[in-house]
Formats: C-alpha cells, sequence, structure tokens
C-alpha cells in the first residue's frame, strides 16, 4: 500500500520522503529520485532527525503489523509496534509541529459484525490482537486533537487488493498471507495448493466473505483525506471498501476466469481470529471526501494482480 501510496502522490505533484525499516518493504518499490530514509518508528532519535531536515505537511502512517492469525499468537509483537511505536510516531510529529495524520486502520476493528454493511456507527469490538491494536490508536488520535490540536483520519481498509494496472508495482509480502495473491501464485505453481480456511461458516457457500478494494482507489482516499483535514479540525474515521462481498470460492471462480487455468486448492481448518463476513458501507467516504472508486469488479482487481504476477517486479 505505502509504493502505491508514493506513486499517486507523485502523479498528483507532491514531494514524498519514504521512511522504512524495510523489515516488510521493498527498497527497489521506491521510485528513483524519492528521498529515502531508513529508520524504525519506535526510533525516537532517528524520527526527531529526519523531522529537522524536511519540512512536512502531513504524515500518512502505514508501518503496522497487520496478519491476523500471527497477533494471535504473538500479541506483545503487535501491541509493541502498532500500539507504543505509534506513539513514539505521534510524539515526534507533536515535537515537530506536524499536525495533519492520515492512518492506515482496518476493519478488523469491528469484530463480527452484526449489520450486512458495515458503517462507522457499527459497534467496534475486535476479535484478535491485531484489530485490537488498530482500535487502541484510533481512540489515541481522538485524545491527541482534544490535547494537542492533531487532526486526523483513521482509514479503515476492508481488504486491500490488486497492482498498479501498469503492471511496474504489486503486492509482495514474505511470507504471503492475502488471498489474491496466493490464489494466483497457485495458478502459477509458485506454492502448494491454496489453502482455504474453513468452508463451514454462516455464509452462502460456507467461505469467508470478504470486500476488496483496490489499491490505487485506497490511494486516492489518503490524498483526499489529506485535503479534507486541511479544512476541518478533529479526529475522523472513514470506512473504505466496495460495499459488495466476495466468497474466498467466488475470488477462486473469479480466477479461473481471468487466467484461464484451474486454482489448486484444499479446504484447511479456520484461523483464529477470521470472522465470517466483513462489508463495507463507504457511503460516510463518498459524501465527505468526496471518495469515488474506479476499478470495482472482482476480475478488474484480479486482472490487474494477475498482470504484475506474470512479470513481478518494481519498474
Amino acid at each position: 500500500m505505502g509504493s502505491h501510496m508514493v506513486r499517486y502522490l507523485l502523479t498528483n505533484q507532491h514531494e514524498v520522503v519514504v521512511y522504512d525499516n524495510l523489515s516488510t518493504g521493498h527498497r527497489q518499490a521506491v521510485p528513483r529520485g524519492v528521498t529515502f530514509a531508513h529508520g524504525d518508528i519506535g526510533d525516537a532519535a532517528r524520527l526527531a532527525r529526519v523531522f529537522a531536515t524536511h519540512r512536512f505537511d502531513a504524515v500518512i502512517h502505514f508501518c503496522a503489523r497487520s496478519l491476523v492469525g500471527e497477533s494471535v499468537v504473538d500479541p506483545y509483537a503487535y501491541y509493541r509496534n502498532n500500539v507504543a511505536n505509534t506513539l513514539v510516531l505521534l510524539s515526534a510529529m507533536n515535537e515537530a509541529g506536524v499536525q495533519r495524520l492520515v492512518f492506515s486502520s482496518t476493519a478488523a476493528v469491528f469484530g463480527n459484525p452484526h449489520a450486512e454493511h458495515i458503517d462507522e456507527g457499527h459497534a467496534t469490538a475486535p476479535i484478535n490482537p491485531y484489530g485490537q491494536s488498530k482500535l487502541m490508536i484510533e481512540h489515541v488520535l481522538e485524545d491527541a486533537a482534544r490535547a494537542y490540536g492533531l487532526r486526523s483520519v483513521a482509514l479503515r481498509y476492508f481488504n486491500a487488493a490488486g497492482a498498479d494496472p501498469d503492471g511496474s508495482i504489486g503486492e509482495a509480502h514474505d511470507p504471503e498471507t492475502h488471498l489474491i495473491p496466493n490464489v494466483l501464485k497457485a495458478v502459477l505453481g509458485q506454492s502448494a495448493a491454496l489453502k482455504v480456511f474453513g468452508d463451514d461458516y454462516d455464509t452462502r457457500d460456507g467461505t469467508c466473505v470478504r470486500d476488496y478494494v483496490h489499491v490505487n482507489d485506497l490511494a486516492s482516499a489518503h490524498l483526499l483525506a489529506i485535503d479534507y483535514l486541511a479544512t476541518h479540525e478533529g479526529a475522523f474515521r472513514f470506512n473504505l471498501g466496495n460495499g459488495e462481498g466476495f466468497s474466498v470460492r467466488e475470488v477462486i471462480a473469479a480466477a479461473e476466469r481471468v487466467t484461464g487455468k484451474p486454482v489448486p486448492h484444499e479446504i484447511a481448518p479456520r484461523r483464529a481470529g477470521d470472522p465470517a463476513t466483513l462489508v463495507a458501507s463507504s457511503e460516510l467516504a463518498r459524501l465527505e471526501l468526496g471518495w469515488e472508486p474506479r476499478i470495482t469488479r472482482l476480475d478488474d482487481i484480479l486482472a490487474s494482480a494477475w498482470r504484475w504476477h506474470l512479470d513481478p517486479g518494481f519498474g
């Protein structure tokens, strides 16, 4: 998500500094000519030097651990990075007088939904440490708005997916845990058969249902959020999704249509911390931010990812 955001900002004539410890990121994904600072958000001294060296209008915070299953077995790592280290970043911003933040949050803050489409008024009840850590920071941002005047937008993603349509940049994690890249890796024979984690959920075909939103559409929402904070004081939250959910089996069927190849897969036990359904209502983001996602069809999202997986790299 961060690498797509950098390119989107450059396309829209913004200057960017990338700050990353490269624990999961890729140095080659940073476009040529963009300032890169190697560092951890928990390193207060390093952050202070970076803030002193550059003048920033805003910070977009993507640096988080984000694997639900891992958060269940190693919650300390999630609270350390996603909560404690974020507090270090917020303090550094405050010291430097940077008063606008766009924060990557998640649909995991909602837990098991009790509505077909989840809006911002839906109760928050995370069922895993990952979601809990993100919700904690959302609360911190509310307090920071009152105490320090920090303006913030928390964007709750509902499954970022896809790749840049030109095929120059895409999703590359190690290990890869996201459904769509793992589906495509299985098609290409780059991994074992796809594991479908549970087929006995209370959904239309027994597999989990998720709302997939293209990474470039998410990038546009971040820039709109920065502009929004220029005229709005306080802490805000917006859900970002397409408003339509697709099951794991439906994603597999779409991948077979796009690639023209079968997807080797097998049923595995459920993963701890996975809700059956997560589908967004993004009406508030459309109304307040003026956000209009453009790549909304599942086949088109998969086609963009497939294009990159056929020739992965960072062009």
